[in-house]
């Protein structure tokens, strides 16, 4: 049986996690993972049971912060925003993920 798609994510989900708050600016969970499927389609797909234990990971980190309150239909969420400790979180990770495809990229070129 063949890996599943999602396999890909792991260990980017801080990334993607932080790079969404930087960019947006405050979010609760679902709409965080709704801004990851809306850029990257088909190709990722963010689970609630993924999400949530990462937001909750960052946030002891002290990469995030959050804070409770309405949604757009009127619910009570848990909006995320990223700290500045976080700031510094995101770009070490951004150049971690330049590193990595960069070497895959090589490897994949010579193989």
């Amino acid at each position: 049986m063949g890996k599943h798609p999602n396999d890909r994510l792991q260990g980017t989900l801080d990334l993607l996690g932080l790079k969404s708050l930087a960019s947006r600016g405050a979010m609760h969970g679902y709409g965080i993972t709704c801004h990851i499927q809306s850029l990257a389609g088909e190709a990722l797909r963010v689970e609630e049971g993924s999400l949530y234990p990462a937001l909750h990971r960052m946030a002891q980190q002290g990469w995030i912060s959050s804070e409770w309150g309405a949604s757009e239909n009127n619910r009570r969420a848990r909006f995320y925003s990223i700290t500045r400790a976080g700031r510094k979180q995101l770009a070490a990770e951004e150049h971690r993920w330049s590193e990595l495809t960069a070497a895959v990229a090589r490897v994949i070129q010579i193989a």
